[in-house]
């Protein structure tokens, strides 16, 4: 578990490198949605290779930057682009990012992604709430 830590310190060493503001709200873009960094006023960009403990995203359409600035007036750290089990990483590296978010003090996640649901009242585009009280 101290491997963990360090890739955390690591990560935020380098982003703080880059961005000096505690992002409020961190933000994971799935599939069809990393045009929402054109809403960002932008103040660092860092691709994931630049940031040696996220791995690098293989899905198409995932570009595999952090970007971080500000959007809407609150200062924002977003994902373009995730990693996931079928790339062959372990859930401990792709859950690294939501640690080190909440490391560098973001108090609200956002994650989007492209899925099927099995509720024949969902309809394409519908936002479902996920609550964390942990």
């Amino acid at each position: 578990m101290l491997d963990l830590y360090d890739k955390i310190q690591d990560a935020c060493t380098t982003i703080q490198s880059k961005f000096s503001q505690s992002p409020k709200v961190a933000i994971i873009l799935g599939t069809g949605l990393g045009d929402i960094v054109r809403d960002i006023d932008v103040q660092a960009s860092i691709e994931y290779g630049e940031n040696p403990p996220f791995p690098t995203s293989t899905a198409t359409s995932h570009r595999g930057r952090l970007v971080c600035g500000q959007m809407a007036g609150v200062p924002v750290a977003a994902m373009e682009g995730r990693f996931h089990l079928y790339e062959g990483y372990p859930l401990k590296q792709i859950t690294l990012p939501v640690r080190v978010f909440k490391q560098l003090g973001a108090e609200l996640l956002i994650v989007s992604n492209a899925c099927g649901g099995l509720n024949p009242y969902y309809q394409a585009g519908d936002i479902m709430v996920i609550e964390d009280h942990i």
